[in-house]
C-alpha cells in the first residue's frame, strides 16, 4: 500500500504544477509557544499575480507526502518552463518556419498538425532521443541531488543574469512561477482553440 501511495503522489506532481507550492508542516518553538511553519516559509511562490497571498494546496499533498515536496516544486518549475517555450513556439510557427521542406507551410499549413506530420517524416523521433538523453544525463542526477538536499528545485546553475540581491532574486523566482503557471493554462487553451476553430494565431 505504501508503494501505491507513493506512486500516486508522484503522479500527482503533474497536477501540483498547476497549483501553488504544496504545504509542508513542521513545528517550531518561538518564545515558549508553538508556531506551525509551512513550506511557504521556505519556498517562494505563495503569491498571486497582484502580489497578494495565494497558498493553494486543496489536496494537502505536502502535508501527506512531505519528502516529495521538492519534487512537486521541481515538476512545477519544469512544466512551467516547458509551457512558456511551447506558447512561444506555437505562436512563432504561425509566422516563420525553420529551413527544410518538411517544416514548410506547404507541408504543414497549421502548427497543430505538426506533431502527426513530423511523426511520419521522422524528426519527432529525434526529438524524443535528445530529450531522453537529457533526462538520463542531466535530469536524473539533478533529481537525485534534489532528494539529498544538495540543490534547490529548478536550479541547474544557470544564473548568469540572476540578481545578486536576495530580495530581487526571490522576486524573479516568483515571476518565473507565475509566468509558468499562466503558460501552462495558456498552452492548453491554445491547443484546444486551434483544434476547435481550425485557425492559427490568435486562435479564434
Amino acid at each position: 500500500m505504501k508503494s501505491i501511495a507513493a506512486a500516486i503522489a508522484i503522479l500527482a506532481g503533474s497536477a501540483s504544477a498547476f497549483t501553488g507550492v504544496p504545504l509542508v508542516s513542521r513545528t517550531a518553538s518561538v518564545s515558549n509557544s508553538a508556531m506551525k511553519m509551512t513550506v511557504w516559509d521556505d519556498y517562494p511562490g505563495g503569491v498571486d499575480f497582484k502580489g497578494g497571498e495565494f497558498k493553494f494546496d486543496p489536496l494537502k499533498l505536502s502535508e501527506n507526502y512531505p519528502p516529495l515536496v521538492p519534487w512537486f516544486r521541481e515538476s512545477e518549475i519544469r512544466h512551467g518552463r516547458t509551457a512558456m517555450l511551447a506558447v512561444m513556439g506555437f505562436i512563432a510557427t504561425d509566422f516563420v518556419r525553420i529551413p527544410g521542406e518538411m517544416y514548410s507551410f506547404e507541408a504543414i499549413p497549421k502548427t497543430i498538425d505538426a506533431h502527426d506530420a513530423l511523426l511520419k517524416s521522422g524528426p519527432m523521433y529525434q526529438l524524443l532521443l535528445w530529450i531522453g538523453l537529457w533526462d538520463i544525463i542531466i535530469t536524473a542526477p539533478a533529481c537525485q541531488a534534489l532528494g539529498q538536499g544538495e540543490r534547490e528545485a529548478g536550479d541547474y546553475g544557470w544564473k548568469w543574469f540572476a540578481p545578486s540581491d536576495p530580495a530581487k532574486y526571490k522576486k524573479k523566482q516568483e515571476s518565473e512561477l507565475l509566468n509558468g503557471r499562466l503558460a501552462m493554462c495558456a498552452i492548453g487553451g491554445i491547443a484546444t482553440q486551434s483544434i476547435v476553430s481550425g485557425h492559427g494565431f490568435p486562435f479564434i
